[in-house]
């Protein structure tokens, strides 16, 4: 049976595509995300965990966090180890953010000179945040409300959330548009310049009938962080690939999450479920690079936390009172989750401005072409 709030989200973007016409799969997304009142991140229900849809890695073990502690502590090295600006993007629970500052309250003089903001757009999420989050965290809508920014931007999970646009190559570049008539349903339109010009700019030439997604609001985000950015690094995790364009991946990445089941379609559960679409590291690195941000590497999360010494972290995470037997078990099956079956599929994209290409612990191994 079908929520309240999934039945009302539908008759509202029904009624607007009666009053507008076919609206871009974009402007779909969108709504079913971040409606006012009914989006699925803002509709005042949490998505994240057992009763939720799906899990993060912080939620899952304080030693993710701690690892990532650790790069920032080498990145402030680097930067002299002066005043350092801390900036998550869409920190969920609060969970990578507590277990960042745990980790670092062991450096005196960092945390000392550490400043910490948090970027969110859910109202939910923004509570629960600040229930557990005091010290040290400022919160603020958008990033140009942030002194001058020397240190990290960091965000997990983020991009894959952005409203994509959906374009298939037929006899010339066309783009998903939504309609209504007896449920949603689908049509082609001529993609726009917008559209046409980002593939034309990364040099991309989509074989017949190739489906993918164009996430243009990414290429907006990256532009803004490095405009601010004064010195210092940009750390993206997501899921993703470093080339999207595949052959077989001529179906697109479209994904939608819904009480820990995948399935491929974003018309059911409207407002109850997640979209996603997998992050173009490319794109990402090459329109960082036009803006003024160096690439260090691309890696994948196995490869950035083991680089770290991931297991130490887990290790030094678990209770002392659990017996022998019960803390090989949590370490086994946490390490199995983290490394093994999102260890590939993750990746960490570094990038900075001002610095002198010194070389990160995190990305001792970059995947070819990074």
């Amino acid at each position: 049976m079908e929520q309240v709030s999934d039945i009302a989200l539908c008759d509202q973007i029904k009624k607007r595509i009666q009053k507008e016409g076919a609206i871009s799969f974009r402007d779909y997304m969108e709504e079913c995300l971040y409606n006012a009142q009914l989006g699925y991140y803002t509709s005042g229900t949490n998505p994240i965990g057992w009763n939720g849809d799906f899990y993060t890695s912080p939620t899952l073990t304080p030693a993710f966090g701690a690892t990532i502690a650790k790069q920032l502590e080498e990145m402030w090295h680097y930067l002299g180890k002066t005043a350092f600006t801390i900036v998550e993007y869409g920190a969920g629970t609060g969970a990578l953010c507590q277990s960042i500052l745990d980790a670092l309250k062991t450096n005196g003089p960092m945390y000392d000179v550490l400043r910490y903001y948090i970027i969110e757009k859910s109202p939910l999420m923004r509570q629960l945040e600040k229930e557990h989050l005091a010290e040290k965290v400022t919160w603020c809508d958008s990033i140009d409300q942030i002194p001058e920014i020397n240190g990290c931007i960091l965000s997990n999970e983020l991009v894959d959330n952005f409203a994509v646009h959906r374009v298939v190559m037929k006899e010339e570049l066309k783009e998903v548009f939504v309609g209504y008539e007896d449920g949603f349903n689908e049509e082609l339109r001529p993609a726009n310049t917008a559209l046409k010009n980002y593939f034309s700019e990364l040099g991309v030439e989509l074989p017949y009938n190739f489906h993918t997604e164009v996430n243009l609001e990414s290429l907006t985000w990256i532009s803004e962080i490095a405009a601010v950015l004064n010195r210092g690094y940009l750390m993206t995790i997501d899921y993703g690939y470093s080339n999207p364009y595949q052959l077989y991946r001529r179906h697109g990445t479209l994904m939608c999450y819904h009480e820990h089941t995948v399935n491929d379609c974003p018309y059911h559960h409207i407002g109850q479920q997640d979209i996603t679409s997998h992050v173009n590291f490319f794109a990402l690195s090459h329109w960082g690079a036009k803006a003024g941000l160096k690439t260090c590497g691309l890696t994948n999360q196995c490869q950035f936390l083991m680089s770290l010494n991931f297991r130490a972290a887990l290790m030094n995470s678990l209770s002392s009172e659990e017996d022998v037997i019960a803390t090989v078990q949590k370490i086994n099956r946490i390490s199995r989750i983290l490394l093994m079956e999102m260890g590939d599929k993750y990746k960490v994209l570094i990038q900075e401005k001002g610095m002198k290409g010194e070389k990160l612990s995190g990305l001792s191994m970059v995947l070819p072409g990074a």
